[in-house]
């Protein structure tokens, strides 16, 4: 089972990424650790925390914060968001 969707683009998503934070659509079955592991699997940086919540469409969205400095920066240039 794959956990992660998509990722969450908003003008608020936006900001975010300057705390080194992104947003993902996720799988409504995935815990935390699933989405952590996979997360680094496919990017190959480090998580260091991810808080998920419901949202007024029923989806599953999970704001990751990574450990490494540009983290966030370079996965967005690389999944084409910047």
């Amino acid at each position: 089972m794959t956990s992660i969707k998509y990722p969450f683009i908003t003008e608020k998503a936006m900001m975010l990424l300057e705390d080194n934070k992104l947003q993902f659509i996720v799988d409504s079955r995935a815990n935390k650790n699933q989405i952590k592991s996979e997360l680094m699997k496919m990017y190959g940086f480090p998580v260091a925390s991810v808080c998920t919540m419901s949202t007024m469409n029923g989806l599953k969205k999970a704001i990751v914060t990574f450990e490494g400095r540009d983290a966030a920066h370079e996965i967005a240039t690389r999944i084409g968001l910047m």
